[in-house]
């Protein structure tokens, strides 16, 4: 991979016809190895009409057929989770993929996912923010007592601790300022959503530089990257119509796809993504959604030595 800045790929996790084909995903992840992308990147949707598979069990399977691709989450919604358990299995991929797991997270967009699996939507920031510390003294110290509002432990052990000291690095998702700063105070990048047009990345990249500034953070210790949507096609009309598709059925707004993708030949999509670059990305999680072995090539041989 020949590109200034490290190219992560987003590893196919939706299928529009219900089918999943491991031997598929076994020849993309080694082919993304091979070809020096930087990691391999899962999201979560609990609840949606596109078939998407979970991002934990991914990655455990991404971990055992590869050897050095970092494995990371943009984002797990780990406020409907406990973090006991997320604690458990975070730590237990951390160990089966040699050290090589992202762990981001966010609140996600969608308030009634929280009563769907049992959480109130009330305080639902205050229950993200407690589970997160929580999460990092399990994985810090031998005994844990912790009383908050949510979660109780009285003198409990949880073994093995990570094999990244201290922890797998946190990145935060999030629109709001107030998860910016939550995400400089305990976290170690920040990753834009690919649902967000470049202009409104931008504008969250000044705001993070400013909190940076303002606590006494050296932004070289606070990494920032983005998702991109992207589709390398020559025949940009099919390119827009099939983004358009994937976007309705995920995100069940097909005209945002227009908003927010980089798509066309190589050298468009390749101005598109310095684009983003300029506006404060760092490295890029670029994320086809069909024809997710050939963009593998594409990206490698045409658009990475644009950037």
């Amino acid at each position: 991979m020949n590109s200034r800045i490290p190219l992560a790929v987003a590893i196919p996790q939706t299928a529009l016809d219900g089918r999943f084909d491991p031997s598929f995903l076994r020849q993309f992840l080694s082919r993304a190895e091979a070809l020096g992308f930087s990691g391999g990147w899962v999201l979560e949707q609990i609840l949606s009409v596109i078939p998407i598979l979970e991002p934990v069990e991914l990655l455990t399977y991404a971990a055992a057929v590869t050897e050095r691709l970092r494995l990371g989450t943009a984002v797990l919604l780990t406020g409907v989770r406990s973090p006991v358990h997320l604690a458990k299995s975070l730590v237990t991929l951390d160990h089966l993929s040699g050290g090589r797991l992202d762990v981001g997270v966010g609140l996600g967009g969608r308030p009634d996912l929280y009563p769907a699996t049992g959480v109130p939507s009330l305080r639902r920031a205050a229950r993200f923010t407690e589970g997160l510390r929580l999460m990092k003294r399990i994985w810090t110290e031998p005994r844990v007592t912790f009383k908050g509002e949510f979660w109780n432990l009285e003198d409990a052990a949880s073994e093995p601790k990570p094999l990244q000291r201290p922890h797998p690095p946190l990145w935060f998702g999030g629109h709001h300022p107030n998860a910016l700063r939550r995400a400089i105070e305990m976290g170690h990048g920040f990753i834009g959503a690919g649902s967000i047009p470049g202009s409104r990345f931008a504008e969250q990249v000044r705001q993070l530089q400013t909190i940076l500034a303002e606590v006494g953070r050296d932004p070289k210790t606070f990494p920032i990257g983005k998702r991109v949507y992207m589709a390398i096609d020559t025949d940009r009309a099919r390119a827009a119509r099939r983004l358009a598709e994937w976007f309705g059925l995920f995100y069940r707004n097909a005209e945002l796809a227009a908003q927010v993708c980089v798509w066309g030949e190589p050298g468009e999509c390749a101005d598109g993504l310095r684009e983003v670059i300029e506006g404060g990305a760092q490295f890029l999680l670029l994320n086809p959604v069909f024809d997710e072995l050939e963009h593998l090539d594409l990206i490698a041989s045409k658009v990475g030595p644009r950037l």
